[in-house]
């Protein structure tokens, strides 16, 4: 398959779903970023390879070079919430062109922010495109578990605990998991939204003012797959203190002892066919002996318990999405499609 590619944000993330198109013998025609320090350098100063001929741009000139070029796609890789994606999103729904992105909150945004869902989703009909959010959840937090549940006779609960170490991924995921906050401000700034009334949580919704942990889109994207209906959902999140003095290269902070390293948010949804999901994702800075861990259990007749033990999550997010494409590409449904809608991405 012939394909034309754009990167979009040549993080750390990139360095990986841009060698991982080339090694699939798609072509990168363009890469953007905003920031000054690798602006006008060939993309290779991001690979560590020869010269591509292929000059990092800024993001202002983004929408002219869809235009002028009409790439096959754009990979979105920079940041975790669907407002930090929004304008990169409607630029390419806007100029019809493909987009897929590993925004976490992009999995299945419109249970935590419908109104930026439904202007992309609008867009992208209009002009004849796919938008899609995809990335390790794609896999380890979902089509595993649906999976799972088709050997299943009864399920009375789905529990899942994912862990990450948030030093991986950079400074936008960092500062998500209030990474070097004292207590108060971890209250001030993350867990406030968790203290709240099901209305009060329903007008920030609809406000576009919640800030949802990663599991909240994925209980949205389960229960869709699964045909659930979600009747109440709830979220807890609960700061991660550093025992010890700590470095986070990604922020580029000394988190000291007592201060957050991270956070674990636990979303719970209740569905009307009486399946409880309880989800938890665990994101912090690392000590020396801790490692990322998947374990998911389906609690009904029988129960069933996966546990997938260091698992390479950021190669896993890169090579979903990249493996995503071509089911965007052959989409016969235009707009901004959830991929509980697509099949079990492929190898």
């Amino acid at each position: 398959m012939s394909v034309n590619f754009v990167q979009y944000g040549v993080g750390k993330m990139s360095k990986y779903t841009m060698r991982y198109a080339m090694d699939k013998g798609y072509k990168l025609v363009g890469a953007f970023d905003v920031n000054p320090a690798k602006v006008g350098k060939d993309v290779s100063s991001v690979l560590g390879s020869t010269d591509l001929g292929v000059i990092i741009q800024n993001n202002d000139k983004f929408e002219d070079f869809l235009l002028s070029n009409k790439p096959d796609i754009v990979i979105v890789t920079t940041m975790s919430l669907i407002k930090d994606v929004e304008d990169a999103l409607t630029i390419c729904a806007k100029c019809g062109v493909n987009a897929v992105t590993i925004c976490e909150e992009a999995f299945y945004p419109q249970n935590s922010h419908p109104t930026i869902f439904e202007k992309i989703d609008t867009l992208a009909k209009a002009n004849k495109c796919v938008i899609t959010g995809t990335g390790y959840q794609d896999v380890f937090w979902g089509n595993l578990i649906t999976t799972l549940a088709g050997a299943t006779h009864k399920i009375d609960v789905i529990k899942g605990q994912s862990s990450y170490n948030v030093e991986d991924y950079g400074i936008a995921l960092a500062k998500a998991h209030g990474v070097g906050l004292s207590l108060e401000e971890f209250d001030r700034d993350v867990a406030s939204a968790d203290n709240i009334s099901i209305e009060e949580r329903n007008k920030l919704i609809n406000d576009g003012d919640f800030l949802p942990s990663y599991m909240w889109n994925v209980n949205g994207w389960l229960a869709s797959k699964l045909g659930l209906t979600i009747t109440e959902q709830t979220q807890k999140c609960v700061p991660i203190f550093a025992d010890e003095d700590m470095v986070c290269e990604s922020l580029g902070l000394s988190i000291k002892k007592g201060q957050a390293r991270g956070m674990s948010a636990v979303v719970t949804s209740k569905t009307k066919e009486g399946v409880t999901l309880e989800t938890q994702c665990i994101g912090k800075l690392y000590t020396p002996d801790e490692c990322d861990i998947n374990d998911w259990s389906i609690i009904g007749e029988p129960n069933t318990r996966v546990v997938i033990c260091r698992p390479n999550t950021v190669e896993l997010t890169c090579a979903t999405c990249v493996n995503r494409i071509k089911d965007i590409l052959a989409s016969k449904e235009y707009g901004y499609v959830t991929t509980d809608k697509f099949e079990v991405v492929k190898y």
